[in-house]
């Protein structure tokens, strides 16, 4: 416990380092649990990756637009906060795949592109790349020890073309990095374990879409209310929920400060923190640090070395994402709520996506225009999200005209930096992962949070803020429990 300027004890002060939304759901979390919270922020700004804007007058999200409805975290969240009747389903969910010259609809019946029928794939694939996918079932099983890329374990059961032109494209626009490089166990789990239990993958994907299939409509639409959409938007745009998840975390005491860099954690005697900005300095009964991996390797090298080593070894991805706003009028026929781009193609863009087919309340903004984003760079391409904000907008007109035949000039354009926005989930991911948080579990009431560790979608990095913040809970009620039992009379004596 600390002590106020009075002298008087007060109850546990827990400072949340880092403003994004891990961060923001930890201090939501701990506030509503009755503890004293400051969360501290670098940026002048809240929210990270997820970030509301405007184009042209009309709102856009220039990040992370939608939220994954099949999880229950990030929903619950946002009604939390009082955004529930500002969640929208997608008005279309039809994507294309752009391969080979061609806009291909996205085939259905496949596990993060792993399809369980090679029929699904025909017309995206060749006829030899659809017969490859069939050599699955006679192949003998394949060991699969802690952990696999799934680039490459998909590769040796099924061919090169369909992790090419469906896998590499799907994960590419989640995690920016190579599937062959990409964790199997830590990006697709279910599929991971359906794997290591069946003869074939075509029999571990047909597994995980049984299982799936009683509960993505039935469960996804009674959690949501908003029937069986996969992914839901906000009105307004995703990018405002770290607002509302700050406002609320005022509302229940709590202290959220921005423009404040931590640089550096010390202890104060057995269990107790100081934590250090330029300006002021912060004790604490406990500490979240929800950063990027490499900063919290910073805070942590002189009180966990181990874990701070296995921290700052985690890579990054950075990528761009160019907004443009074009008058509907000028533009041709779009199919559905955007396209993939395949690597193997050589183009400059790995997507885009039509936001103003996509969420009506961009349409909305103003039925004159239509808003779309382009997304460029992945895991090794620093050099393509360097470049200019003018070659960016070129490169991505360039690359839309020839998949859609956009002739069109945008009347506004914006683009958007997320320099070492993306951890990279390698080969054993996962064991790194437990070593840290075994390594930090030792120092008393420090947790952590955020998207290097189970997962880069938002209701994974909100599921690793309630995890770091349930434990603390649980730190200090067991540590009431302990000091109750050693001050009760005749504690510690026999009878």
């Amino acid at each position: 416990m600390n002590a106020d300027t009075t002298g008087q004890q007060v109850g546990p002060h827990v400072v949340v380092v880092g403003g994004g939304i891990a961060g923001l759901a930890a201090a939501h979390r701990l506030a509503l649990a009755g503890h004293r919270v400051t969360l501290l922020e670098a940026d002048g700004r809240l929210g990270g990756k997820l970030l509301a804007g405007e184009i042209a007058g009309a709102p856009v999200d220039l990040g992370a637009e939608s939220l994954l409805a099949r999880r229950p975290e990030a929903v619950a969240l946002a009604r939390d906060v009082g955004l529930g009747d500002r969640l929208q389903a997608p008005a279309t969910t039809t994507a294309s795949v752009w391969s080979r010259g061609e806009l291909i609809p996205m085939p259905k019946g496949h596990v993060m592109g792993v399809p369980g029928d090679p029929a699904a794939v025909e017309g995206l694939l060749s006829a030899e790349g659809v017969r490859r996918i069939g050599a699955d079932l006679d192949l003998p099983p394949t060991e699969i020890d802690e952990d696999v890329a799934i680039g490459a374990y998909v590769a040796e059961r099924m061919g090169h073309e369909v992790v090419d032109r469906l896998v590499e494209p799907l994960l590419g626009g989640v995690y920016a990095g190579d599937a062959h490089h990409i964790s199997m166990k830590a990006a697709v789990p279910a599929l991971f374990r359906a794997a290591r239990v069946h003869p074939t993958l075509t029999a571990a994907v047909r597994a995980v879409q049984q299982a799936g299939a009683a509960t993505p409509s039935d469960v996804a639409g009674a959690a949501t209310g908003l029937g069986g959409a996969v992914f839901l938007g906000i009105e307004g745009g995703v990018g405002t929920l770290p607002g509302a998840v700050a406002d609320a975390i005022r509302a229940a005491g709590g202290d959220v400060l921005i423009g404040t860099p931590v640089d550096a954690l010390v202890r104060t005697g057995a269990a107790g923190w100081r934590v250090v900005t330029r300006h002021r300095n912060f004790d604490a009964d406990a500490v979240v640090l929800a950063t990027p991996a490499g900063s919290a390797a910073g805070l942590l090298g002189d009180h966990a070395p181990a874990a701070a080593a296995e921290l700052g070894a985690i890579d990054y991805a950075s990528m761009a994402l160019v907004t443009l706003a074009f008058r509907r009028s000028e533009l041709p026929a779009l199919p559905g709520s955007g396209f993939l781009v395949p690597p193997v193609d050589g183009h400059t863009i790995k997507a885009s996506t039509f936001s103003g087919q996509k969420w009506r309340w961009v349409a909305d903004g103003d039925p004159d225009l239509f808003v779309l984003r382009t997304s460029v760079g992945r895991h090794g391409e620093e050099e393509q999200v360097r470049r200019e904000d003018s070659d960016l907008v070129d490169a991505s007109l360039k690359d839309l005209a020839a998949a859609t035949g956009i002739a069109a000039r945008p009347v506004a354009r914006t683009v958007t930096r997320w320099t070492g926005g993306l951890p990279q989930y390698p080969v054993g991911h996962l064991a790194r992962v437990d070593r840290v948080r075994a390594a930090v579990a030792a120092l008393p009431g420090v947790r952590l949070a955020g998207a290097a560790y189970d997962g880069v979608g938002i209701p994974a990095c909100i599921a690793s803020a309630h995890r770091a913040a349930d434990e603390i809970v649980d730190g200090f009620a067991d540590e009431i429990i302990a000091t109750s039992q050693r001050e009760a009379p005749g504690a510690g004596h026999s009878s």
